[in-house]
């Protein structure tokens, strides 16, 4: 799936907010600390990692998102 940014960069919170994975920037926390999320095939936990334009960002089981601009 494709995430569609016209800014510079997206965080990760915004990104999981924005494809509904979460529904509140509050579940963040806790949803990193419970789920893997891996950016670039990396694990990340950081809620406010910039996304630029190409990185993926994968959860096993939910899917592929793609920023793009």
């Amino acid at each position: 799936m494709e995430i569609h940014i016209t800014t510079e960069y997206i965080t990760l919170q915004q990104l999981l907010k924005q494809a509904d994975v979460i529904q509140s920037g509050g579940m963040v926390k806790w949803y990193l600390a419970e789920h893997e999320v891996l950016v670039n095939d990396e694990p990340e936990q950081r809620r406010g990692r910039k996304l630029y334009e190409g990185d993926t960002v994968t959860i096993p089981g939910t899917g592929s998102f793609v920023v793009t601009r």
